[in-house]
């Protein structure tokens, strides 16, 4: 969704604990990167890696931002993410609150 030429999105991240989560995701806020983060445990993850099926529990970061933000949000997942590839993944917002997302400008800025 686009307001005042600003384009909004989420990303998401998985993470292999709670802890190591939380840690990017007060990280993340702190830095002003991102509004808000959800952090949502115990996910189960199945892929294929390096040829063998895998299953996970993990964690997922859903991090609310805007797309101007991305690549300093990428850039802090993958500089504190644990993973030799990390789920880095953005999503565009198409349709929001225009109160909510006024409210992630806000966050943005302070």
């Amino acid at each position: 969704m686009v307001i005042n030429n600003k384009s909004y999105q989420l990303v998401l991240s998985t993470y292999p604990d709670s802890e190591t989560a939380k840690k990017t995701a007060i990280s993340l806020v702190n830095a002003q990167y991102a509004a808000c983060v959800n952090v949502i445990p115990k996910l189960i993850s199945i892929y294929k890696w390096q040829e063998k099926i895998k299953y996970e529990e993990e964690c997922l970061l859903l991090v609310k931002s805007r797309s101007d933000y991305y690549s300093l949000v990428e850039e802090m997942i993958r500089t504190q993410h644990p993973y030799d590839l990390p789920e880095i993944i953005a999503v565009p917002i198409e349709v929001g609150l225009n109160g909510y997302l006024a409210w992630i400008d806000k966050a943005l800025s302070q």
